[in-house]
């Protein structure tokens, strides 16, 4: 089995990315790429999170070759037991600092989200063969594209899409976000099948990669892979737009192939061209990508409960950026000053050899 830098490289900037898009210094200026699209389409941000399920497939298969993918009651345990842990941490950091009344909790969330999808991914990964797994990807990418359209000419509108019906009746409207006064769940239940599917493609292309001994020709290939991932996420939208918030099936084979594309970046960057160097900062920060990611999430809600000068420490925060910079700028500073806080969170874990897997 070969074994590929790159990967950990990828984890490492997807987290990266992760707590730059989530921490501006103001979301009233932030520049266009580091928002999420409106409604249809893509930005560079609505790529990080279906990165991220991509890598947690792909951690998924070294992991699950360490037990030769066996699928016992002990192995079922642990994966509801892991998934649990996270939709539990995700609900948490949805109500914290603990002062709203329970009805109003959010219920879902993005860890909420993949510790479903990992559950339903895991349990899809030890139970099925490679052939399988990829039919079950195509079922569930037309299953829920059929879905989606069953809604009639409402089916891709905000409020009168199949995703939020669904969750208005499961989960209920308070329990939800809300986007522009209606409740919507960005996170919601029905739409994280579709999310499944890339930690199902993430771990079937890493076993794919790591059949592969010749590194040059992996390059190639996911190269290929990619552009054609692309090609027919884009040609798929002109029937069924690439929309994140609603995660449709274009959107997870057009991300799927930007994934692709970046991680054969990294391949030739890394383990052909041996410049680790300029990626060393990365591997550093993909060690602890979930424990990071939790952490960011606190530390931000934090600021946002003491109060600084008649505002919250965050604010104050930003504005010390502002008194330099103009408001985006000042915005943009503010992001990824830390995500240089967070990466040296994750070297000193590093250093000491701390990994805690959530």
């Amino acid at each position: 089995m070969t074994r590929y830098l790159a990967l950990d490289a990828f984890r490492g900037v997807t987290i990266a990315l992760m707590i730059l898009v989530n921490t501006p210094g103001t979301w009233s200026q932030v520049y266009a790429p580091l928002l999420h699209a409106k409604w249809h389409g893509v930005t560079p941000t609505d790529l990080v999170f279906p990165f991220f399920l991509f890598i947690i497939g792909s951690a998924m298969f070294f992991s699950f070759k360490k037990s030769d993918f066996a699928a016992t009651p002990t192995q079922f345990f642990r994966i509801v037991k892991r998934g649990g842990i996270m939709f539990v941490i995700g609900l948490l950091l949805n109500i914290i600092p603990f002062n709203m009344p329970m009805e109003q909790w959010r219920i879902m969330g993005v860890l909420q989200r993949i510790g479903i999808a990992y559950v339903i991914a895991a349990s899809l990964i030890i139970l099925l063969n490679k052939r399988a797994i990829y039919i079950a990807c195509g079922v569930i990418l037309t299953t829920y594209w059929l879905l989606l359209l069953s809604a009639g000419e409402a089916a891709l509108t905000l409020d009168g899409n199949i995703v939020r019906q669904f969750d208005l009746a499961i989960i209920g409207a308070s329990h939800m976000y809300t986007i522009n006064g209606i409740s919507f769940e960005p996170e919601g239940l029905l739409s994280t099948l579709p999310a499944v599917v890339n930690m199902l493609l993430g771990f079937e292309l890493t076993r794919y990669l790591t059949q592969i001994e010749d590194k040059q020709s992996s390059v190639v290939k996911l190269i290929i892979i990619g552009g054609l991932a692309i090609g027919l996420g884009a040609l798929w939208s002109q029937v069924l737009p690439i929309n994140k918030s609603l995660w449709t099936s274009s959107y997870v084979i057009y991300t799927t192939g930007c994934a692709c594309l970046l991680l054969a970046f990294f391949v030739w960057l890394i383990d052909i061209k041996a410049q680790t160097h300029l990626v060393s900062p990365l591997l550093v920060y993909g060690t602890n990508p979930l424990f990071v990611y939790v952490l960011s999430f606190v530390v931000v809600t934090v600021y946002l409960t003491i109060e600084v000068g008649g505002s919250s420490l965050y604010r104050w925060l930003y504005l010390q950026f502002n008194a330099i910079a103009e408001p985006k700028l000042a915005s943009l500073l503010f992001a990824l000053s830390h995500v240089v806080v967070f990466w040296f969170v994750s070297l000193k874990l590093y250093q000491r050899k701390i990994f805690i897997k959530i």
